[in-house]
């Protein structure tokens, strides 16, 4: 997983609560609050990969705590996304609103900035983020994970912006709820379409030559769709927007995609593997909770954005709460927090293996699901400083332009 390593609001340089408006105070504390979710799931992937949990997961065989454990990273990518675009729009109207035209100079100030970290973020997936998980180089199989999905998508957005706000929803709808009728649409090895679809919407294997190949992990062609839906929704969060508007249009969606999940899901016609009726009611909870995440069906995504429109209207109205500021100081350096815990957490597993050995076949790892979630809340309150320190000398230093990326 990954952030949206856009616009930020960032902390001041003391360091502590976020120095914007609590507009933007819960966009950094949402991608905070996700940014953990995604370290829980690291670090399951890290220390309790020998009980490995396919997509969707298989309910009759997974420890109900590990399911749920999963289904909260779940939240992560769809909010990053939808993050992306919506501070895309933020950036392009802070930068294009000193000029004439101030429109025009908007959408071209998001499309420049999305291109430039659109491409920046593809090259780090392929280098310093594979390297991070494999520790191998040269390597013989690139991973393209979220970071190369969110790379693809800003660039597909460095495009749409350009469109009417009404085009740019109808596409991103489309893409969200089109791309499931798709699902039967395969190309063989050797054929003209399998590289691109496999980049597109078939997640699979790219074979680059006998020692080296790709793996698509995060298909592309709904991630396009949840970014130009983000974008659409800078809008309502420029600083002459009604926040009780705002707040009312966010809950309002919110609960409108979890209802229509939940219809969809009893009438299983669309969007997502059929559920059944288990031995008891948890059982039959996780299966109808169930859901594909690669690529994210269209009941994947009205769940975690349900989720994640009523979270950020709920962390906006407690603005004023102690604990939001720890979560906006990770929202606010995602990309250094994302790169540093990747190694941090080899480092560990590195140096576990060493004193202890591998103890599950060919991983080490943890014994239970409670020891996955204390490992993560030890190296979170580990990585907070660091984090903090790194998010404070960014908010100070605006004069240094590659701090951006970070």
């Amino acid at each position: 997983m990954a952030s949206t390593f856009v616009h930020s609001a960032n902390p001041s340089a003391t360091g502590g609560a976020s120095s914007a408006t609590g507009r933007l105070l819960s966009i950094d504390a949402l991608r905070g609050l996700v940014i953990l979710f995604m370290l829980l799931d690291h670090v399951r992937e890290t220390f309790y990969l020998h009980h490995q949990v396919p997509d969707p997961m298989s309910v009759a065989d997974t420890d109900p705590a590990l399911f749920f454990s999963r289904m909260l990273s779940h939240v992560c990518a769809p909010v990053f996304v939808f993050l992306t675009g919506l501070s895309a729009y933020l950036y392009g109207n802070r930068y294009g609103s000193q000029s004439s035209n101030s429109q025009h100079a908007s959408r071209a100030a998001a499309s420049s900035f999305l291109a430039k970290r659109g491409l920046f973020l593809v090259v780090l997936e392929m280098t310093l983020v594979s390297f991070a998980w494999t520790f191998v180089f040269p390597p013989n199989v690139l991973y393209l994970q979220v970071i190369w999905v969110i790379g693809l998508s800003m660039l597909a957005l460095a495009a749409l912006v350009w469109l009417p706000r009404p085009a740019l929803i109808a596409v991103g709808v489309v893409l969200v709820a089109g791309h499931n009728l798709l699902d039967g649409l395969h190309f063989p090895v050797g054929h003209w379409m399998h590289v691109p679809w496999a980049i597109l919407h078939d997640r699979g294997w790219i074979n680059v030559s006998d020692t080296f190949r790709l793996r698509t992990s995060y298909p592309l062609l709904p991630w396009i769709g949840v970014i130009a839906l983000g974008y659409a929704t800078g809008p309502m969060f420029l600083p002459r927007a009604d926040a009780a508007q705002r707040q009312k249009k966010l809950l309002g969606w919110g609960m409108g995609l979890l209802a229509g999940f939940a219809v969809l899901r009893v009438l299983d016609v669309y969007g997502e593997k059929p559920w059944a009726l288990g031995d008891t009611l948890l059982r039959s909870v996780m299966s109808f909770v169930n859901i594909t995440k690669y690529p994210p069906s269209l009941l994947f995504l009205m769940l975690t954005l349900g989720v994640g429109l009523l979270l950020l209207r709920a962390f906006e109205r407690r603005q004023g709460a102690s604990w939001l500021a720890p979560l906006a100081v990770f929202g606010a350096a995602p990309m250094f927090f994302y790169l540093l815990h990747l190694y941090v957490l080899k480092f560990l597993y590195l140096g576990a293996v060493a004193m202890w050995g591998l103890n599950y076949g060919k991983f080490f790892g943890f014994d239970a699901v409670w020891q996955v979630w204390l490992g993560s809340i030890v190296l979170a309150l580990a990585l907070y400083a660091p984090v903090r320190a790194f998010a404070a000398f960014k908010a100070r230093r605006r004069d240094i332009a590659w701090l951006k990326y970070l």
